[in-house]
């Protein structure tokens, strides 16, 4: 048990690495310095293109992979979303723009579709994980660095209440998948209130394209954010009360001291 936590890494640490900077490197490194010319905007040394600024980005997940099973000897899930992420967002822009500084047609949509598909496979992982070994519940909520689990499934096995156990746990993957599949229609929604009157055959398309990209990673945080980690707090308390329920213990007793 030791062990395990020794090389337990943040669920947070692991998104911001392998997923939040490799988007927010492709939003502000995709500039063409060759179209910010033409148009008569400033090139800035970070102005590298869509396919270098694509390769920058993949290098966290890559690395941060590397780096984790180098030390643990195990895939990483969150690298491997990442670079789905990445991939997905990177081959997305360079499909989308055109060399003379328009965008194809549809590009709200497809964009949209893009930043959608993150969460909505992350929601289907975290059910299909659930009849794994390995349930993402345990990585992002049930976590044997928040719950003193070894407590908790001691006096399960004491009451004899496994199967209700069991069924706690499937209430609150549930739930917290149904937060993901939030994120999913907020994510288009928000694609499209700022994507959705691009003009594709303006000039400098490519260059709004790139900028309302930008705000809907920077506006994401707060519309997208604030709701889901409301929804992941309302998922802990729900998961605190079935368990004290179950088990007759305490918040206190439920959670590691801090």
């Amino acid at each position: 048990m030791a062990e395990a936590r020794k090389h337990q890494e943040h669920p947070l640490v692991n998104i911001l690495i392998n997923v939040l900077i490799p988007v927010l490197a492709l939003s502000h490194l995709s500039k063409d310095p060759e179209l910010q010319q033409a148009l008569g905007k400033a090139v800035k040394p970070w102005h590298i293109g869509p396919v270098k600024a694509l390769w920058v980005a993949l290098a966290f997940p890559i690395g941060y992979g590397i780096w984790h099973f180098v030390k643990t000897r195990r895939a990483n899930f969150f690298s491997a979303l990442g670079l789905v992420s990445v991939l997905l967002t990177g081959c997305l822009t360079i499909f989308l723009w055109n060399k003379d500084g328009t965008v194809k047609p549809h590009a709200d949509i497809l964009f949209g579709l893009k930043e959608a598909s993150i969460p909505l496979m992350l929601g289907i992982a975290v059910i299909g994980s659930h009849f794994t070994p390995a349930p993402l519940l345990r990585a992002f909520l049930y976590s044997d660095s928040i719950f003193d689990i070894p407590k908790i499934e001691g006096k399960v096995d004491e009451l004899g209440a496994r199967e209700g156990y069991r069924q706690v746990l499937w209430r609150a993957t549930l739930m917290f998948a149904a937060s993901f599949l939030l994120s999913t229609v907020m994510n288009f929604g928000l694609a499209m209130y700022f994507l959705g009157d691009l003009d594709h055959l303006a000039p400098n398309a490519r260059q709004i394209y790139n900028e309302r990209v930008a705000k809907v990673t920077g506006w994401g945080f707060v519309v997208i954010g604030v709701p889901i980690l409301g929804f992941l707090f309302l998922t802990l308390r729900n998961l605190l009360k079935d368990l004290g329920k179950l088990t007759g213990l305490k918040d206190e007793e439920l959670l590691l001291p801090r």
